[in-house]
C-alpha cells in the first residue's frame, strides 16, 4: 500500500434541489430484450414481464421530485430493514428482518440482510463512509418481487431483489457485487448525482461496476492478481454460455450465448459504441473506464481497495461535476491520485498510463467545478430520516 498524503480540510459544501429522473439496474434491457426474442415461449413472458416491471419503477422514479431541506439526521449506526414483497409490485413490502433481529427462515430475505451489511461494512472500514449518503441512513431492500423477476434496482430510496427466471439468471441477492452495485448508485445519487445516459452514465456505471467488484475482493479476502474481475459471477445459470455480465479485465468476452448474445462491451475509445439503446449505451461503454480502473489496480498490485480504490472514491466523493464524460474521469482519477499520494508518483502515474492505454490522456491540472451536496431526500422518506 503507498503511503497517503496529508491532505486539506474538504471544501465546504453547496446545497441544490434537484429532480432525479433514472432508476439503476444491474441487467441491461437488452439482456432481456435478447431473451424475449431468443429464448422460448416461457422465456418470452417472463423477459417481457422484468422488462415491463423495469419500466414501470422507472416511471415511479421520474414522478418522485426529490427536494433538498433542512433534515434532522439519524446517527451514523449500521441500520437494516429487508421487506418481502411476497412476489407482487408493491413497495416496499412486508417487514421480513430489521436490524439486530435473528436470521429467519426465507435464505433470501437473509442474504439480502447480511450482504447489505458486508457492503456497509466494506465503505466503512475502507473509506470511513456511514451508509449511502455518509449520515447512516438506513439500507432499505425488498426481496421477491415479482413473479421470477430477473433483474435487480436501486430506485432511489431503496434496494429491489427479483428471484431470478431460474433459467438464465440466479436469485439477485446470491450476488454480493450486485448489491454493492446498487448501493454504489444510491452513494453516486448523494454525491456528484451523475447523468443518466451517454458518458455521465457510463461513468455511473462504471463507478457502481469498480466498487461492486471491490466490496466482494474485500470481503473475501482476494488481492487484485487473483480476481475474475467479474461483475455478476454468481447471477448466470449453467445454461448460460458465459461467466458473468461485465469483465474489467476483457469487456466483451463476459458471455457470448445463443440466447442473450455476445458481450458487446468495448475496452478502448476507438471502439466506443455510439447507440440509442440501452440509454445510450451507458452498460456498453462503460467498459472502457472498467479496464482503465483494471489496469490501474493490477499495475499497483496488492488489494486493489487500498490504493486504486482510494483514488477511484475520492474522485466520485470530491472530484467530478454531474455532468461528467470520461475525458473528466480520467482527469479527476488523475488528480485524485495526486491528492493522496503526490504529483508524480507511482500511483498517478499509473492512472495516467491506464488511461492511455483505453486512448484517453489525461489533461493535468484543471479548474475545478465547485462541488455540490445534491440531497436526495424524497417526501416519502421523511418519516424514515426524522
Amino acid at each position: 500500500m503507498y503511503p497517503l498524503r496529508r491532505l486539506k480540510p474538504r471544501r465546504p459544501l453547496e446545497v441544490y434541489p434537484f429532480l432525479i429522473t433514472t432508476i439503476c439496474s444491474i441487467v441491461p434491457a437488452y439482456l432481456l430484450r435478447a431473451i424475449a426474442e431468443n429464448g422460448n415461449a416461457d422465456d418470452r413472458v417472463h423477459a417481457l414481464a422484468a422488462l415491463a416491471l423495469t419500466n414501470r419503477l422507472r416511471h415511479d422514479r421520474q414522478t418522485r421530485t426529490e427536494l433538498a431541506g433542512v433534515l434532522v439526521l439519524p446517527p451514523r449506526a449500521k441500520r437494516r430493514i429487508v421487506y418481502d414483497a411476497r412476489h407482487r409490485h408493491e413497495l416496499p413490502g412486508r417487514n421480513a428482518r430489521t436490524e439486530g433481529e435473528r436470521p429467519v427462515r426465507d435464505a433470501i430475505v437473509n442474504e439480502a440482510y447480511e450482504g447489505a451489511g458486508q457492503v456497509y461494512d466494506f465503505f466503512r472500514r475502507v473509506f470511513g463512509r456511514s451508509s449511502v449518503d455518509d449520515h447512516g441512513i438506513g439500507i432499505r431492500g425488498t426481496v421477491h418481487y415479482g413473479q421470477r423477476f430477473s433483474n435487480a434496482h436501486w430506485d432511489g430510496r431503496q434496494l429491489i431483489y427479483g428471484d431470478g427466471d431460474g433459467r438464465y439468471f440466479h436469485r439477485f441477492t446470491s450476488s454480493l457485487d450486485t448489491i454493492a452495485h446498487e448501493l454504489t448508485h444510491g452513494i453516486t445519487q448523494y454525491t456528484v448525482a451523475l447523468g443518466a445516459s451517454g458518458q455521465c452514465g457510463a461513468l455511473a456505471e462504471h463507478f457502481a461496476d469498480v466498487f461492486g467488484i471491490l466490496a466482494r475482493q474485500y470481503t473475501y479476502g482476494i488481492r487484485a492478481v487473483r480476481s475474475d474481475w467479474m461483475i455478476g459471477a454468481d447471477l448466470l445459470t449453467r445454461r448460460v454460455k458465459g461467466r458473468g455480465l461485465r469483465s474489467l479485465k476483457a469487456p466483451g468476452t463476459a458471455y457470448d450465448d445463443p440466447v442473450l448474445g455476445r458481450d458487446s462491451q468495448p475496452a478502448h475509445m476507438r471502439d466506443y459504441v455510439h447507440t440509442h439503446a440501452d440509454d445510450r449505451g451507458v452498460h456498453i461503454n462503460c467498459g472502457i473506464p472498467n479496464h482503465a480502473f483494471y489496469r490501474v489496480a493490477i499495475a499497483l498490485g496488492g488489494n486493489a481497495w487500498e490504493t486504486a480504490g482510494r483514488i477511484w472514491y475520492r474522485a466520485l466523493t470530491r472530484e467530478l461535476g454531474p455532468r461528467a464524460r470520461f475525458q473528466q474521469g480520467a482527469d479527476a482519477t488523475w488528480r485524485a491520485a495526486g491528492d493522496l499520494y503526490g504529483r508524480g508518483s507511482t500511483p498517478q502515474n499509473a492512472v495516467a498510463e491506464a488511461w492511455k492505454a483505453v486512448g484517453i490522456e489525461v489533461r493535468g491540472e484543471r479548474a475545478r467545478e465547485p462541488q455540490r451536496f445534491l440531497l436526495p431526500v424524497a417526501g416519502a422518506e421523511m418519516p424514515f430520516l426524522a
